[in-house]
């Protein structure tokens, strides 16, 4: 049986593009919370857990719906493992054509394995960035500490518009790429404005 998971980081944020995309994909039972990924107490993902049996396939639309660090992320997938059900992360490749079902599980550890890394190492590289970015700035006598560019109380009326455009993209779990490409910045400035609007 396919069993899905949806979960988005607020209230304010919509389910529907997740739970479309569920559906789409054939699942018949979805457990759908909106809750914080940093919150150790999800109860839909603990109830969906519970419920899973062996042979059961659980759908999720990426694999961040899940969990927000690699460590919790393993948590999570070995628990599917041990019910004897498989994982399908719709934004990775499913080696659906892989008849052989032991290769097809080495390929998707591998590949979930990799996301996770990357994942981790483009976290790590945020906040390196980041922290380069205040020293140098400091150094110049520049360093504002809460000012920032892109924000609701922003200066600039035309930074403050994108943040506002942004925040309504995420809310409807654009990606972040797409989000990048149609307001013109990069994908670390869509990154910081999504920590600081959900505190995810």
């Amino acid at each position: 049986m396919k069993i899905g998971y949806a979960r988005v980081s607020t209230q304010e944020q919509n389910l529907a593009r997740q739970l479309d995309a569920l559906k789409k994909a054939g699942v018949k039972k979805i457990f759908e919370e909106k809750i914080s990924g940093k919150n150790m107490e999800r109860p839909e993902l603990k109830k969906m857990l519970d419920y899973i049996h062996e042979e059961d396939e659980v759908v999720v639309l990426s694999l961040d719906r899940l969990g927000r660090n690699s460590d919790d992320l393993t948590k999570i997938i070995e628990q599917i493992k041990q019910k004897g059900a498989v994982l399908n992360i719709l934004s990775l490749p499913s080696f659906a054509g892989v008849s052989d079902p032991n290769l097809k599980n080495l390929l998707t550890n591998l590949v979930l394995e990799i996301y996770k890394y990357t994942a981790e190492e483009e976290r790590k590289r945020i906040k390196e960035r980041q922290q380069q970015g205040i020293a140098l700035a400091k150094k110049r006598g520049a360093y504002k500490g809460g000012t920032r560019l892109y924000a609701p109380d922003s200066p600039n009326p035309q930074k403050r518009f994108i943040y506002t455009e942004v925040v309504k993209m995420l809310k409807q779990e654009i990606p972040i790429a797409e989000i990048a490409r149609t307001v013109g910045i990069s994908r670390m400035q869509i990154y910081r404005i999504k920590d600081r609007a959900f505190q995810n």
